[in-house]
């Protein structure tokens, strides 16, 4: 989820390959009835582009009433995209935004200064039996944006442009590739799109942004001769010319990346920021619990519980 259930986010394991300039094994972590892999950061890689987390939550299945509940919980400095392969989340934040997502959409909150969110199963997915299963990301901004106003933007599956080719589909989620660009706006060159080859259908990366990566959700790929399963995230040299081949079983990707921003980033809890001194003022403001008056605000209907800050 784009909750951090840790303090110090936990580094995947990471293992060099000719092909590519990183080659990263997910974490995974049991969230309670659903498994969590995180792909960034990494030990030698904290970003690629400005994504700085990348997590795969599930695939789960859940009875019908079994609910997955992320209370409110505050981010800075960053930007979240949820996108679904099944399932659905309701989601609540402090700017006012109330939305459910289902496979496809995207929602992109901007939390800036400050921004409190919560994501739970919907009250239509809990009358029978559903699934979950999609990735979720943070995105560093820069600098200059860092205290910018906290918003929302919900953009539907329809209104995303989608590149096809025989075999080969492109849905673009965020930023611009391929000569198209999606809706939701961007702080900084990014590009972040859903990827789906039939067996033995080739897809060329992007070779006009700086940072570039893959993620295997399904199936598998080959590049350059050697081949990776789901579950792998792969990092390229900038300016490589890369062609990956999907394996016999197709595959589902997701590639990602854009400008590297101006220098590395603090990440405690569920705070990113340029400087350890935001990352402080932000814990004192939480813990004090002051709704409204100052940095931050609870959902306007879910304000009953909240995450408290971590010991």
């Amino acid at each position: 989820m784009s909750w951090n259930p840790a303090l110090a986010p936990g580094c995947p394991d990471e293992t060099g390959a000719d092909a590519v300039e990183t080659l990263i094994i997910p974490r995974a972590r049991d969230l309670g009835g659903f498994e969590v892999k995180r792909a960034l950061p990494a030990p030698k890689r904290q970003m690629v582009g400005p994504f700085i987390f990348f997590d795969q939550a599930g695939p789960a299945e859940l009875l019908t009433g079994q609910s997955i509940d992320v209370r409110p919980h505050p981010h800075i400095g960053l930007g979240t995209v949820t996108y679904l392969y099944r399932g659905d989340f309701h989601h609540r934040d402090s700017t006012g935004a109330d939305q459910v997502i289902r496979p496809g959409d995207v929602n992109w909150m901007v939390a800036g200064r400050g921004v409190t969110h919560s994501e739970r199963t919907s009250v239509e997915a809990l009358k029978g039996p559903h699934g979950l299963f999609g990735i979720q990301t943070w995105l560093a901004l820069p600098e200059r944006d860092e205290d910018t106003t906290p918003s929302f933007q919900h953009h539907g599956k329809a209104t995303l442009p989608v590149i096809e080719d025989d075999g080969v589909s492109v849905r673009l989620i965020l930023g611009t590739a391929y000569g198209e660009t999606a809706p939701a706006r961007m702080f900084s060159e990014t590009f972040y799109a859903d990827v789906l080859l039939e067996a033995g259908r080739r897809l060329p990366m992007p070779d006009d942004h700086e940072d570039r990566g893959i993620y295997i959700s399904e199936g598998s790929i080959s590049v350059a001769g050697q081949t990776f399963e789901a579950g792998r995230m792969m990092v390229f040299r900038p300016g490589d010319r890369i062609t990956v081949a999907a394996g016999e079983r197709g595959a589902r990707l997701m590639i990602l990346g854009g400008a590297t921003l101006s220098g590395p980033r603090y990440i405690w809890w569920n705070f990113v920021a340029s400087s350890q001194e935001r990352i402080e003022e932000a814990k004192a403001e939480w813990r004090a619990a002051r709704w409204g008056a100052g940095r931050f605000d609870l959902p306007a209907d879910d304000r009953d519980e909240h995450i408290p800050l971590p010991d």
